[in-house]
């Protein structure tokens, strides 16, 4: 189920491809390890790219150090030579499982749209950690923000690196609105749904730096995981992955 949220209006997926096509920033949230939502990923680049030409693709599963082995691999897919292991070429991270992402890097990769890294590096995450420094800005840095990010962040580490975990989530924020205004439109972000919420991410960045566009927001989530109106443009609903067997 797809629905517009601030209407509740119901739509399918035609129709939400054709009114993200006219955004000049779209960005979409979902979970790393569901197959689903990477599929629906691969399906709505596939599908603007019927409709529009696109600007870029950005990912935050690529970090700076990365960059140049993509733009020098799609330049040679552009000749017609495709790396016969992609992830390798790619130095492509285990955290994230190459089984969901290679069809849409192997797509990706194929188009005469660069790919951009949007992550900061694994250096950049270690002096933010040890070192945080508050960001400027008035949307991002309210404490009602950072109040409700770090509640989410401390369900999944322990209260003592809450703080530190904080700051880096909200820097490599920061890093993916810098680059959304640096590249080339229109714009596409794939990303965890935390950093793509309207009402405590990279949205608000955005605001802070000066963007005069605001983005539109498409999260994907399960059923039982409801999505608040302030946080996005457009849900789509779809069923929790299996749960595998003991």
């Amino acid at each position: 189920m797809i629905r517009d949220i601030k209407n509740g209006q119901d739509l399918s997926a035609r129709e939400l491809a054709e009114r993200l096509a006219t955004a000049v920033h779209v960005l979409v949230g979902a979970r790393h390890d569901d197959p689903d939502h990477l599929a629906l990923q691969l399906w709505l680049l596939q599908s603007l790219a019927d409709l529009r030409a696109q600007g870029s693709l950005l990912l935050p599963m690529l970090t700076p150090c990365q960059q140049e082995k993509v733009a020098a691999a799609q330049a040679g897919i552009a000749r017609g030579e495709f790396p016969q292991d992609l992830s390798t070429t790619l130095d492509w991270q285990a955290q994230w499982d190459w089984s969901l992402y290679g069809p849409l890097m192997r797509y990706a990769m194929a188009q005469p749209f660069p790919l951009l890294a949007v992550d900061l590096s694994p250096d950049e995450a270690r002096a933010i950690q040890q070192r945080p420094q508050r960001l400027s800005g008035s949307h991002s840095t309210s404490a009602d923000v950072r109040h409700r990010l770090l509640e989410r962040i401390s369900l999944l580490h322990p209260a003592q690196s809450a703080p530190s975990m904080l700051a880096v989530h909200q820097q490599r924020d920061r890093r993916m609105a810098q680059c959304l205004m640096a590249a080339p439109l229109p714009t596409l972000l794939f990303a965890a749904a935390d950093h793509v919420r309207k009402d405590m991410g990279v949205p608000l960045h955005m605001a802070d730096l000066g963007e005069s566009t605001p983005p539109v927001v498409l999260i994907f989530t399960h059923g039982d995981m409801p999505v608040e109106p302030l946080a996005a443009d457009y849900v789509w609903y779809t069923s929790p992955p299996a749960r595998q067997a003991l």
